[in-house]
């Protein structure tokens, strides 16, 4: 059903860009310590693509545009035109479309959730939002898109929004916010801003979450003490919630999420001022009552999407993680021994392009997002 409709829809023109076919000829090669890493474009042409999410039952994937487009691309990469029923983002500096995840249920509701900057505060600042719409049976759209979560205030003139939505295995969404770059409020439990927050799929505010009931603290907090996490995966393995995020200059941390922890920021950080100078508020690189990093970067990679492989395709990356860079332009591949960071190994340096997004595939290899003008998605394998 789906595919005649995207060949109808061709057709008549709607359709606006096709992928690069994914030919022998197009594969780029690059090394590895595990072997050849082969590069295959899968679309091209991408404005600044921020997240994707794979439909089930080989039907393709959701990719998010910052500028304000949701496309689907076809299992023979075709790329559609952009979808309808999506929110109006705020698009400036960082702020636009951002995550996009399926529901847990996604096969009996159809609900796609897509996070978003949203303008409308003091000032003409914006702050994160998050909604949820039903995808169309043909592909086409988004029906009766509803707003579940709104970050509070709206503090950001254009940077820091996070954004990643994940959901684990109970079903409940987690949400990554950045603090808009006002740092002191990644300590203020009144706000929503540097904090990730806890709903139930609807956007009700769970009954168990750790400061229900305490006055002047937001209901919705998980965790805080977060500058601006822009990765966040639930591991396979052992079902918890792992966070990245960006340190100022220097200190992007890798991140274990637990109940009702402050992360630090910007009380301690590995990391300095852009201008040279120390964090003001950051008393060094620990703080009382703070949970430090789980793995840090003292030179920042921009680290951005996140994700566990636990596919078969590849034994060798098995119990692997990768994220995604901006500043060092690299895919980073870290393994573990249990949860510690043992190795850690740079891959695609020679592309020299930002990674936005990596996930695993149902096929089992990696697809990569790269955030240019004419941004591209990739699909990465190893011989």
């Amino acid at each position: 059903m789906l595919r005649r409709t995207l060949i109808a829809t061709l057709c008549s023109s709607v359709l606006l860009v096709s992928a690069v076919p994914a030919s022998a000829a197009d594969t780029q090669t690059f090394p590895s310590e595990q072997g050849t890493l082969n590069l295959v474009p899968v679309v091209q042409g991408l404005d600044h693509p921020w997240a994707l999410a794979f439909l089930p039952d080989r039907q393709g994937m959701l990719v998010t545009e910052r500028p304000g487009n949701l496309r689907l691309v076809s299992p023979d990469g075709k790329l559609s035109a952009p979808l309808g029923g999506v929110p109006q983002v705020w698009a400036h500096d960082q702020g636009g479309l951002l995550d996009v995840a399926l529901s847990p249920d996604f096969r009996q509701d159809r609900m796609v959730y897509l996070s978003y900057a949203e303008g409308g505060g003091q000032d003409g600042t914006a702050g994160t939002a998050v909604g949820r719409g039903r995808l169309a049976e043909d592909g086409s759209g988004l029906k009766d898109f509803q707003v579940i979560f709104r970050q509070a205030p709206k503090l950001s003139t254009g940077n820091h929004f996070g954004s990643r939505l994940v959901f684990d295995r109970d079903g409940y969404l987690f949400i990554t916010l950045g603090e808009n770059n006002v740092r002191p409020t990644a300590q203020d439990l009144d706000k929503l801003q540097g904090k990730i927050v806890r709903l139930y799929p609807d956007g009700r505010v769970p009954e168990d979450n750790p400061f229900v009931g305490q006055a002047g603290v937001r209901p919705e907090i998980w965790s805080y003490g977060h500058r601006n996490p822009q990765g966040a995966a639930l591991n396979p393995w052992s079902g918890t919630l792992w966070e990245n995020e960006h340190g100022p200059r220097g200190g992007d941390e890798l991140n274990i999420i637990e109940r009702g922890k402050n992360y630090g920021w910007p009380l301690a950080t590995h990391g300095i001022d852009y201008s040279g100078q120390p964090i003001p508020e950051a008393g060094g690189q620990t703080a009382p009552g703070t949970v430090a990093p789980h793995h840090v970067w003292e030179k920042s990679p921009g680290i951005t999407g996140l994700t566990f492989y636990d596919a078969d395709r590849f034994k060798s990356w098995q119990h692997n993680a990768f994220i995604g860079t901006l500043a060092s332009r690299e895919l980073i591949r870290l393994q573990f021994d249990g949860d510690r960071v043992v190795h850690e190994e740079r891959l695609l340096g020679e592309l020299k392009a930002r990674i936005r997004d990596v996930r695993q595939g149902p096929d089992g290899y990696l697809y990569l997002l790269t955030d240019e003008d004419r941004g591209g998605l990739y699909r990465l394998g190893l011989d």
